[in-house]
């Protein structure tokens, strides 16, 4: 699990997969909004006030992006502090949750030449599409246009060679540097074969 403050009152939590499986969660417990995941907000809250300083009391937004095979990434506001006579007792805290899936594969790679291998191996698998990014002397392989039944296979062909990506694309796309915009397998292939 990692934190950011986004700024006074936004909290970024960003969970993997594994972290979600060693609490025993999966991400349909999220969607169903059950107690364990109720448990895991409340303990996240906590971490979260202690890191930062802050006192989350009252109501908070909580904007849930799932991201496949990365995990998902949480975007907590807390809400304009309340009267204390309005505050909830024995300390819970009101959630309003939207929760939206995406289909973005995003992973980070140390070398290029590892950029290099795992385009010839999605090659391989008829894989073309994706964007190549350079951000903080790190490469970003993202792409969106993946058929479902693909999914599983390129990513264990991006696992072999990367990580997942605990930045944003937004981040990437606006800070970093983009080397190949579309197509980046099939370019990637055509000058490092």
């Amino acid at each position: 699990m990692r934190l950011e403050r986004l700024n006074y009152n936004k909290i970024k939590i960003f969970l993997t997969l594994d972290d979600l499986n060693d609490r025993g969660l999966t991400k349909e417990d999220v969607w169903k909004d059950s107690l364990k995941w109720h448990q895991l907000f409340h303990e996240m809250l906590e971490e979260a006030s202690e890191e930062f300083g802050v006192d989350i009391q009252g109501s908070v937004a909580v904007e849930i992006f799932s991201m496949q095979a990365q995990g998902m990434v949480m975007i907590v506001t807390m809400e304009e502090q309340m009267d204390d006579e309005e505050l909830l007792e024995d300390g819970f805290i009101e959630m309003q949750v939207t929760v939206e899936g995406s289909e973005d594969i995003l992973f980070e790679f140390q070398d290029f030449e590892d950029v290099v291998q795992m385009a010839k191996e999605l090659n391989r698998v008829q894989i073309e599409e994706g964007s190549l990014y350079c951000y903080k002397e790190k490469y970003y392989y993202h792409v969106i246009d993946i058929a479902g039944e693909d999914i599983p296979r390129v990513i264990a062909i991006l696992a072999e060679y990367g990580d997942s990506a605990f930045t944003s694309i937004y981040i990437i796309q606006e800070y970093g540097k983009a080397l190949i915009e579309s197509k980046a397998v099939k370019e990637l292939v055509k000058y490092f074969s």
